[in-house]
This record gives structure tokens, C-alpha cells and sequence, in this order.
């Protein structure tokens, strides 16, 4: 967006100076302005589709690390939880995914299980599918209406 720049004091405004002004705020209008591209759903179990703008909800991109350097068994599991660093007016809407950081065999072998979703934070479990020495953590993406 361009910058207007201000005025002397006793500076006369112009017509240039008043063009500068209406234009900067329509890129601004234009910029703010309600659109459904600006908008996002999340459906909750508790509420249904909510539709709020974008600027309005939140998002949360979390990491947590379950497993380092450590050797498991085949079907053995790690719990593990991730509180949210705000409450959620709502269960908000979250996906966990595997990382092997350790880039092993038995690291590629996992699956990420959540067993609940709370307005304040989530749990869930790894279960290691092959055994052997391994670096897991996950991937957390939150996506909610904060309180």
C-alpha cells in the first residue's frame, strides 16, 4: 500500500494530496473488506459448522517428540498430550502426523492415534508397528475459535 506523506503545517491541500488520500483508502477498503474467500468453517462436534473470519480464528502449529534414540516392540504404545497455549471456545479441529526424525526403518512404521480433542488441549497415542531402535515425534495442527 502507498505511503501518503504528511503534511507541512499552512501547506495548502492540492487535488494531488486529496487523490492520495481516496486512493489509499479504497486499497484500504479493499484490502478489509468482507469476502467468502476471507472467511473459514471449522465444524465442531459440540456446534456445527462455524463460520468466522479468518482473522478471528486461530491456528496452531505444534510439535512434540515421542520417542528418542529409544528401542521399542512391535505393538507397544506411547501416550502422549499437547496442551493448548489458549482455551478454545469450541474442540477445535486437530491433526496429528508421524515424524522420524531418526530416519530409521521402525520410525517409518508408526501410527498416530488421537483420543480426545478438548477445548484445552489433545491426547493421543503412537503405536510403534515394527520393532527396533527409532526417533518419533508429531506433527500438531490446530485449527479452532479461540475463547
Amino acid at each position: 500500500m502507498a505511503r501518503i506523506p504528511l503534511p507541512e503545517r499552512g501547506q495548502p491541500l492540492d487535488l494531488t494530496y486529496l487523490y492520495q488520500l481516496a486512493n489509499a483508502v479504497n486499497e484500504l477498503s479493499a484490502q478489509i473488506s468482507p469476502s467468502s474467500q476471507k472467511y473459514v468453517t471449522i465444524d465442531t462436534p459440540a456446534a456445527g459448522n462455524q463460520n468466522v473470519k479468518a482473522s478471528e480464528a486461530r491456528i496452531i502449529g505444534g510439535y512434540k517428540e515421542v520417542a528418542n534414540n529409544s528401542s521399542v516392540t512391535a505393538g507397544n504404545e506411547t501416550d502422549f498430550d499437547y496442551p493448548f497455549s489458549t482455551d478454545f471456545k469450541y474442540a477445535p479441529v486437530v491433526t496429528a502426523t508421524p515424524v522420524n526424525f531418526g530416519g530409521t526403518q521402525a520410525g517409518k512404521d508408526v501410527s498416530v492415534i488421537l483420543k480426545s480433542v478438548t477445548t484445552s488441549g489433545v491426547k493421543g497415542t503412537v503405536k510403534f508397528n515394527t520393532s527396533g531402535d527409532l526417533s518419533v515425534a508429531v506433527n500438531i495442527i490446530i485449527v479452532g475459535i479461540p475463547n
